[in-house]
């Protein structure tokens, strides 16, 4: 029987984390200067919560588990707001739910959090939101869409089981923080694997120079893609230098195994329209680390401005700011470079972890990355 206490103790232990190495701990050379926590907090007002769900071993018993799941929440101006921002969203490939995005495209605004968790829990936590809302008043009209994602943990995780509960929704929003961001094994990315590597949370941002605007461009994934021969890190061939034994069968080297939810954020004043376009961008950082977005794999972005404070709130004319065109492309670049480094930084902070019957899906090894950068040249 789950204890409900030791649960919602795992998801404040979740953040902060105790120190981890990160990429560029490792060496591994990025395009950018990252902002100071190099995390999608960077961007002011952003605050981050999970709840981390990890108990019980043995075989898989459904509805008994073992649990390895959770939910993470992004909160664009922090608990303290109900001020929606502009948003644009972006399907590279839909084999995968991210709820609320058709009023997104509608209406221009995400008006509440981004949760992430496990694909068979897309519906609680959706409920619990609009619950949690209501408790809190954060509820702006009678009806609410929350903007929900997923990928699949099924492979270490009694998805089945239903594990994720209103109460730990509960506990990542009000867990939620700025600062220093937990990466790995923590939130919805606590069962997820990448690459055929642990995987799961990751972060990472850009911070543009003064002439380029000096914006912000934070990123946040939940990485559960790719295939081992796919992988690539600044550019060395790691999955083809730590192939998968026993390899896999012939014909199926290039078949997707899972799906990739990226969220980005930023200070910069940019409309709707102009936020699909850096959701799209984050796209080429996905590309930069191997993965082609299989028919398989739900890989699907969002992105959101914390400018423009009240704008949906105008009863008639919203007086708004817009960065033209002309100036858009450094934050282009700065979204490309903070997805690889989050991706990145997802494999190398998650730690090996074992799944039903002793299931066991290995940590990417840093040492023998870092010897293969220097292999390489990198």
């Amino acid at each position: 029987m789950h204890s409900v206490l030791r649960l919602l103790v795992l998801a404040i232990l979740a953040f902060p984390q105790a120190a981890k190495p990160r990429a560029r701990d490792l060496g591994v050379p990025f395009e950018g200067t990252p902002g100071a926590l190099n995390a999608i907090t960077d961007v002011p007002g952003v605050e981050v919560g999970f709840a981390t769900l990890i108990e019980g071993d043995g075989p898989l018993q459904v509805g008994k588990g073992p649990v390895r799941t959770g939910v993470t929440a992004v909160l664009p101006r922090g608990k303290a707001s109900t001020d929606p921002v502009m948003a644009g969203w972006f399907s590279m490939n839909g084999n995968g739910e991210m709820t609320g995005t058709t009023w997104i495209k509608e209406g221009g605004f995400l008006e509440g959090p981004v949760f992430i968790t496990n694909t068979h829990s897309v519906g609680v936590v959706r409920d619990a939101s609009i619950a949690w809302g209501l408790k809190h008043g954060a509820q702006l009209q009678p009806w609410s869409l929350p903007v929900v994602a997923e990928t699949w943990d099924g492979v270490l995780n009694d998805i089945n089981g239903f594990h994720v509960k209103p109460e730990h929704v509960f506990a990542a929003l009000d867990g939620a923080r700025s600062g220093p961001v937990a990466e790995g094994n923590v939130g919805g990315g606590t069962g997820m694997i990448c690459y055929q590597f642990k995987c799961g949370t990751g972060t990472a941002s850009r911070k543009l120079d003064t002439q380029a605007g000096g914006y912000t461009v934070g990123v946040l994934v939940q990485a559960n893609h790719g295939v081992r021969s796919q992988l690539r890190v600044a550019g060395v061939p790691v999955g083809a230098e730590i192939p998968v034994t026993p390899p896999r069968a012939p014909g199926h080297d290039d078949d997707e195994l899972g799906s990739i939810i990226i969220v980005a954020a930023t200070d910069a004043p940019l409309m709707p329209h102009q936020l699909e376009r850096i959701a799209r961008r984050a796209a080429l950082g996905l590309g930069r680390t191997g993965a082609t977005s299989g028919n398989g794999s739900g890989d699907i972005f969002l992105a959101f401005s914390t400018a423009n404070a009240n704008a949906a709130g105008a009863r008639d004319v919203a007086a708004v700011r817009m960065l033209s065109n002309e100036r858009i492309s450094a934050l282009f670049s700065a979204t490309a470079q903070a997805t690889e480094e989050a991706i990145i930084n997802a494999l190398v902070a998650a730690e090996t972890m074992k799944g039903p019957g002793g299931r066991t899906v290995e940590a990417l090894p840093h040492e023998t990355l870092k010897t293969l950068l220097k292999k390489y040249g990198r």
